[in-house]
């Protein structure tokens, strides 16, 4: 009888705790942002205590995968345009209320020790390089990379020689520069700041053509679009803004 009692007050204290959000939201955002995410969705219940907020981060073509797949999501928010015009053209997003919301910066990063001496992007032809850390082909940051690496005649040289560790979003990249796994890798500057890493150099001139912009959008079957949309726009207010520009993003022009 005391078994049944307690499965009864569980049940109800669940069902209290639902009842107390009248909105709840699912968002999916790149992982270069979860930082700053978590930060602004903690601020956005205390001024919204009635909306529960849950945050998937990952790699952007990991959550577009996720999301064509049929995952719950109502905001996804991408670190680049790559992924959001696929599932835009998939009609899996609601084009009408897209925007791009962040500018971020692609760069060569290591431990402050810098063991290899790493000095530029025209060291990572030498030897002083055995190896560095990028992200996966689907992975923004590792698309921004190849880019660079590419225009630099530099791509091909780093696979035949096996000095790319390959990893499946940018904070495992930052992770393993960090822990000394890679002398160094490409990631963006607000990573770098996330994870104290050094800043060792930006992309030489031309090689970076695409601009490292982060789309946001309401996904088409979101049951919680008003809320969403409100959402989006406070992404966008003064207060999300100053949180963003500590974390070393910048507003989308």
């Amino acid at each position: 009888m005391k078994k049944f009692a307690s499965l009864i007050a569980a049940l109800l204290l669940l069902t209290s705790s639902q009842a107390a959000f009248s909105e709840s939201l699912t968002i999916f955002a790149a992982a270069s942002l979860q930082s700053a995410i978590e930060r602004i969705t903690t601020l956005y219940t205390t001024h919204n205590p009635d909306t529960q907020i849950t945050c998937n981060f990952d790699s952007s073509g990991t959550l577009k995968t996720q999301i064509e797949e049929g995952a719950e999501c109502d905001i996804f928010i991408s670190a680049a345009q790559k992924q959001m015009n696929a599932l835009e053209s998939e009609r899996l997003i609601d084009p009408s209320a897209r925007v791009n919301l962040l500018e971020n910066k692609i760069v060569l990063a290591a431990t402050e020790i810098n063991p290899a001496k790493i000095e530029s992007f025209a060291d990572l032809g030498t030897d002083k390089l055995t190896l560095i850390a990028l992200g996966n082909s689907d992975v923004p940051a590792g698309m921004y990379a190849q880019e660079i690496l590419t225009a630099m005649g530099l791509w091909d040289k780093l696979n035949h020689a096996g000095k790319i560790s390959f990893a499946g979003n940018v904070t495992e990249v930052a992770m393993q520069i960090r822990e000394g796994a890679a002398d160094c890798g490409i990631i963006y500057t607000t990573d770098a700041m996330t994870h104290g890493l050094k800043v060792i150099a930006f992309p030489p001139a031309m090689t970076l053509k695409t601009p490292v912009i982060y789309p946001a959008a309401v996904i088409s079957r979101s049951s919680h679009k008003d809320e969403a949309g409100k959402f989006l726009k406070y992404l966008q207010d003064s207060e999300a803004r100053k949180i963003f520009e500590s974390f070393g993003f910048t507003l989308a022009k």
